[in-house]
């Protein structure tokens, strides 16, 4: 095999390959030798097929194989030599019935793009405010009263279900008249407008009294875990066996521990570990966003064009869905497909400009994510549907592209803290309503446009 660079512009590399027919035909005939002990065919005793006849019927598949083990190993090569930025692409030269054959060299075009050679700014250089908020008491009461309107608890009440009721039903589900795991339960409660369930499955209870029988027909969402059910019709076989109305009064100790908590006080103590939590989740995200955006504004280096391109291309089929489904931001009402595909290039541009600066300090500094960390959150993504949780692991299981997008995330979160561990962080206190209230848009930096930020989940 011959791998050759014939084009090298900016950071696009093209190499020529060549795999000439001798060493495809050298291959087959060792491939037919070492398989010619071991073949059986009809009319020849056993290890005893010539191996003209194994070329005449198997051949073509050994052929087969052997091409594309030299494509894998020539991409192999052609990466070894670089860094990659993208997956390369093929671009076969050569007549496949005479490669096949033995008749014609196997010629192919690989082009990759490489990642940019830049240096990152220096960590301790870099100044970061983040604004805290203390957590009032004022906070923690207005939190205790959601939640006890939330969780009243419930008593058995006569007549229909409305919104806000909780019923006890056994259902049982299918598909196209076939039942399928996780699609039944017996003794479930179900909360109409919780929204616990798939969409239309609580909707369709409202009106049912104890006893009833209802078929629920609801469709699976399109982006739903387990891909075996997403986008699927299905209906719902549901008894209801009772149906509770949520209980009234002020929550007191008894309350408390109907929730599971030793007294209401031991709730308020929960309940302002949450405030804080969030905001300690708020600072930190506005400090990060602050970060990204001196990073964006102090490199100025090649982007890889097709990674821009497919960045740029996720965000305008998420901008076509929105305008479709009435979802357009007001901000982009009017606007031309023109002006908006600028801006939104900006936004992309600045995704991957940030995306190869973490993986560049990330890879710097030897940061990784392990097995573990994943199965971790793809765990807690499973608690978001219960009784479905062993179809989201199988689907996680079959799909690469799953995994990886849990595993993305979690490296940049990892990234972003050994950064602000390097950086200079001053602390400011501010209200809970300036902490939460939204960001301007970024300065524009020297020699670049003013940038959305709109969707840029880098900074979410």
């Amino acid at each position: 095999m011959q791998l050759t660079e014939s084009r090298s512009e900016g950071l696009l590399r093209v190499y020529d390959v060549v795999v000439p027919a001798a060493e495809l035909q050298q291959k087959l005939n060792a491939k037919i030798a070492e398989v010619q002990p071991r073949v059986r065919i009809n009319g020849f005793r056993p290890g005893k097929v010539p191996a003209s006849h194994i070329r005449k019927v198997y051949g073509p598949g050994m052929m087969q194989d052997i091409i594309n083990e030299a494509v894998q190993n020539s991409t192999k090569e052609g990466l070894a030599k670089v860094r990659a930025a993208s997956e390369p692409s093929l671009d076969v030269k050569s007549d496949m019935s005479k490669v096949m054959a033995g008749g014609e060299d196997l010629k192919f075009e690989l082009s990759l793009e490489v990642m940019p050679d830049f240096e990152p700014a220096d960590l301790k250089t870099i100044k970061v405010t983040r604004p805290t908020a203390e957590v009032t008491e004022a906070q923690v009461s207005e939190s205790l009263a959601e939640l006890s309107k939330a969780q009243r608890g419930f008593e058995d009440k006569t007549g229909a279900a409305a919104d806000g009721d909780q019923l006890v039903i056994d259902f049982l589900g299918r598909i196209d008249g076939e039942a399928f795991d996780g699609g039944a339960a017996n003794d479930a409660e179900v909360v109409i407008g919780a929204k616990r369930f798939i969409p239309g499955f609580e909707e369709q209870l409202v009106g049912a009294k104890a006893g009833d029988e209802r078929t629920l027909k609801v469709s699976f969402p399109e982006d739903y875990p387990a891909a075996a059910l997403a986008g699927k019709a299905a209906e719902f076989e549901t008894k209801i066996k009772s149906v509770r109305g949520p209980k009234q009064g002020e929550p007191d100790d008894d309350w408390a521990k109907q929730l599971g908590f030793d007294s209401l006080n031991a709730i308020k103590e929960a309940l302002r570990e949450r405030i804080e939590a969030d905001h300690k989740q708020q600072s930190r995200s506005k400090a990060k966003r602050q970060l990204f955006d001196q990073l964006d504004a102090t490199h100025d280096f090649e982007l890889p064009p097709r990674m821009v391109e497919a960045e740029f291309n996720q965000i305008w089929r998420q901008i076509e869905q929105d305008r479709e489904q009435g979802r357009l931001d007001p901000a982009d009402e009017g606007k031309s497909d023109d002006d908006l595909k600028a801006e939104y290039r900006d936004i992309a541009e600045r995704r991957v400009r940030l995306g190869l600066l973490l993986a560049e300090i990330g890879r710097r500094h030897k940061l990784e994510i392990s097995d573990e960390e994943v199965g971790r959150a793809i765990a807690a993504q499973a608690r978001n549907f219960p009784g479905q949780e062993q179809q989201v692991f199988e689907a996680y299981r079959r799909n690469p592209q799953l995994v990886a997008q849990v595993r993305a995330p979690l490296y940049e979160e990892k990234v972003v803290d050994y950064m602000m561990e390097l950086i200079n962080v001053t602390n400011q206190t501010v209200s809970r309503e300036e902490l939460f209230a939204d960001d301007e848009p970024p300065a524009p930096a020297k020699g670049k446009k003013a940038k959305k930020t709109k969707g840029a989940k880098a900074e979410d």
